[in-house]
Formats: structure tokens, C-alpha cells, sequence
């Protein structure tokens, strides 16, 4: 939201200016090339009336002197590099003025273009700007003829609560930490990351859903507040990852997500989606053994991932081709043509190794009928059961499955 002020002194001084220039224009037609005579008193009024309605603040001065930091340490800034150079000089103005928590400061642009691009390339970089992230709008002041504005971001919390926030944040990241594996690669600090923001925190909207202080203050949060604390946690570690915000493909339901480079290649990553035990079959939700973090939007193929999410047009963002990395590529739980014992014989394996949950995904839309057809519809998922019993003696067994379509991903649960 813009605002314009015009207070009476800039008014009086404008017609001023006006007066006053017009008889300076007349001496200046009246006066010889090279004639060096001293001016007149309205001359010299003129003068002064143009230098104070055309002198910048001493702050706007200060900041057009200022050189503009291309990179910042502990940051990827992604979408600083996509910016102008016009665009990064403000990113840098309103990054420092927000940490700050000055409640206005100057910019040294009026533009609207230019303002809103580096603003939402800001929110988008640095999702540790918690305090600002609510806000539906911001204000700015204009001034008539001049390249320069105030800028009213506007805060959410106050100082104690951030504060408070920042130890909520700080404590999640050292508990994060502590689950990753020694020795870990990038892939599996990405899923140790993962598995945390989806055992601790609910889907539910709230005053605090679109940032951090959803996840680690009330741990409570919707799509933007996951995929705002993957980017904090995964910046901390050193792996390189995009916030990016779309909608769902076919709607007008707004979504965010991320995009995370593992050994050269671009993946997907949506906790938020991995954060949806309704998936289940029945009443199997409500067990807490069947409690099971979905894998599937974890690295998942993109083009599964792309019927349902489409970017937003404003940055564009890496493409992703790859699925080395997806969870059932990675643990041979991927399959691309449909054998009854092939997948027999996958399912014993994967209980005799002691897995209460037993999943597997198609990477074609034929094979997955198939499969739906046998093992649902005809209850092959029986004979896993079956084997169940034997392998540890037991004369019932209770067990559910789950489906998700749109991945082609079963899941037997016992």
C-alpha cells in the first residue's frame, strides 16, 4: 500500500520555487553570455528555494554512497542473483533497515516495480525475517519528483517474543542436528531435516502458520512455515536451498515447497506433504504404531511432482530432472513393470529386515494398476499378511494400507 504525504512547508516552498524561478528564468534571458555581475536578491532566493526543494535527506545521501554486497556469508540468496542492479541495491536497504526493526526507512528508489521485486526476493531469501512475514501489506511514502521513498515494512511480534522465538529456533536446530548420522552425505542431512519439521510440527493455520515462529514457537504451521524452516535449517548446513512459492496446478490454492541441490542435481522437497497421516486406509490413522513419515515427496520424481504444484512466474526457478535421489530409487523400492512374486518377494524381504511398514512406488501409471488391481482389489496383500503370522508366530494380525495416487506409492502397514 503506497501513501503520499504533502506537508505545508514542501507546499509553500513548491510555490516558492515556482515564483521564484520564473523571474530567475527572465534574468537569465536578459543577462549576457559570460557576464559574471552579482545576482540579484530574487536570484539569490531562487537559489536557495531550488536547493532545499531539491536536497536529499542526509540518510538517502549516505545510502547512494553505500556499495552494494553481492554475496553475504551463511546465505545462498538465490534470489538476490535474479534481481537488477537497481533491484539489489534497495534487497540490501530493506535487508538492513528489517534487521534493524527500524518501523521506516529510506530507499533510494520510488519505483513500485523495483521495490516490490526486491521485497518479495528478500522474504523469499531470508526466512530467519520471521517478525515480517504476516504482514498483508506494507507502506511506503513518495515524493513528488524525486527517486527516493520511506519504507514501512511493519512487525509482527515484539522484542521478547522474537527473542523467544530465536532460542525456540536455535533449540529445534541443535535437536535437528543431533539426529543427522555420523558421517552423513548431503541426502541424508536433507531427510534428517525432513523427518524433524514433520514429527514436531502440525498442520494447522494459525496467527504464526507462514514462518518460523509457527514451527519452533507453537509448532503449528502450513506449507510456507515447513518450507521456510527447511531453507533455515538446510542454509545452516551448508546445502544449497530455494523457497519457492506456486499453486496447485488446475486451482487457485496457493502452495510452497523447496529446491535443494544434492550432488549437482535439483530435487523437490515438500515436508508439508510428507505431513499427512490421513492418507491411510479406514480408521488406521488413528493407531499411533501406523505414525509413518511419507518419503514420497522427498526427492520425488519431478514430473509426478509438477502435475500437481506449478511455480510462481514471478523468479524463475532450477529445473529439476533427476531421481537418483528419490527415497525408493535409493532403496530399491522402485519398480517399473509390475511381477506379482517380484514384489512378493520385495515385501518378505522388507519384513524379514523388521519393518512394521512395508512401501513401494511405480514409475509408470500402467504398473501401479496393475498392482491396484491384484493386491487391493483382489486382497494379494493377504498373502503378505500371511507371512507376517509365520515370521513371528502369531495366530491374527490386524493391518491397513495406504495409497497415494498421484505418486503411484503403496504402503502395507502391520
Amino acid at each position: 500500500m503506497k501513501k503520499r504525504r504533502f506537508p505545508k512547508l514542501l507546499f509553500l516552498l513548491f510555490l516558492l520555487l515556482i515564483v521564484a524561478g520564473l523571474i530567475f528564468g527572465i534574468s537569465q534571458k536578459e543577462r549576457p553570455v559570460g557576464d559574471q555581475k552579482e545576482k540579484t536578491g530574487l536570484e539569490q532566493m531562487a537559489d536557495a528555494a531550488r536547493a532545499v526543494f531539491d536536497q536529499e535527506p542526509e540518510q538517502v545521501k549516505k545510502l547512494r554512497e553505500q556499495e552494494t554486497a553481492q554475496t553475504e556469508e551463511g546465505h545462498q540468496e538465490y534470489y538476490f542473483q535474479l534481481l537488477k542492479d537497481q533491484e539489489k541495491v534497495i534487497y540490501r536497504q530493506m535487508l538492513q533497515g528489517i534487521r534493524e526493526r527500524k518501523e521506516e526507512f529510506y530507499l533510494t528508489s520510488s519505483e513500485d516495480e523495483v521495490i516490490d521485486r526486491a521485497y518479495h526476493a528478500v522474504l523469499k531469501d531470508h526466512p530467519e525475517l520471521f517478525w515480517i512475514h504476516n504482514r498483508e501489506a506494507v507502506y511506503r511514502t513518495t515524493y513528488p519528483g524525486e527517486d527516493y521513498s520511506l519504507f514501512s515494512p511493519g512487525y509482527t511480534y515484539t522484542e521478547q517474543e522474537v527473542q523467544e522465538i530465536q532460542a525456540a529456533m536455535e533449540q529445534g536446530y541443535q535437536e535437528m542436528t543431533a539426529m543427522i548420522p555420523e558421517n552423513a552425505d548431503d541426502y541424508e542431512k536433507v531427510k534428517t531435516v525432513y523427518t524433524y519439521l514433520i514429527d514436531t510440527t502440525e498442520y494447522v493455520s494459525s496467527d504464526h502458520d507462514q514462518n518460523l515462529a509457527g514451527v519452533f514457537w507453537k509448532n503449528q504451521a502450513v506449507c510456507a512455515g515447513y518450507a521456510r524452516s527447511v531453507q533455515y535449517f538446510l542454509e545452516r548446513l551448508g546445502i544449497p536451498c530455494i523457497y519457492v512459492e506456486g499453486s496447485t496446478k488446475g486451482s487457485t490454492e496457493g502452495h510452497a515447497w523447496n529446491i535443494v541441490l544434492l550432488d549437482g542435481q535439483y530435487y523437490y522437497v515438500d515436508a508439508t506433504n510428507g505431513d499427512q497421516p490421513e492418507f491411510l486406509e479406514g480408521d488406521a490413522v488413528q493407531f499411533v504404531e501406523h505414525k509413518t513419515t511419507l518419503y514420497d515427496y522427498l526427492c520425488p520424481f519431478p514430473d509426478e511432482y509438477r502435475e500437481i504444484y506449478t511455480a510462481s512466474e514471478e523468479f524463475p526457478v532450477p529445473e529439476c530432472t533427476a531421481v537418483d535421489k528419490n527415497f525408493y530409487v535409493l532403496n530399491q523400492g522402485c519398480f517399473d513393470t509390475y511381477d506379482t512374486e517380484a514384489l512378493y518377494s520385495y515385501c518378505k524381504m522388507r519384513l524379514d529386515n523388521g519393518a512394521a511398514v512395508v512401501r513401494f512406488k511405480f514409475s509408470t501409471q500402467e504398473a501401479y494398476n496393475e498392482a491396484y488391481r491384484e493386491w487391493i482389489q483382489e486382497s494379494y496383500i493377504d498373502r503378505v499378511a500371511e507371512y507376517y503370522l509365520q515370521l513371528y508366530g502369531l495366530e491374527s494380525v490386524e493391518y491397513h494400507y495406504g495409497l497415494l495416487e498421484n505418486m503411484k506409492t503403496m504402503y502395507f502397514m502391520f
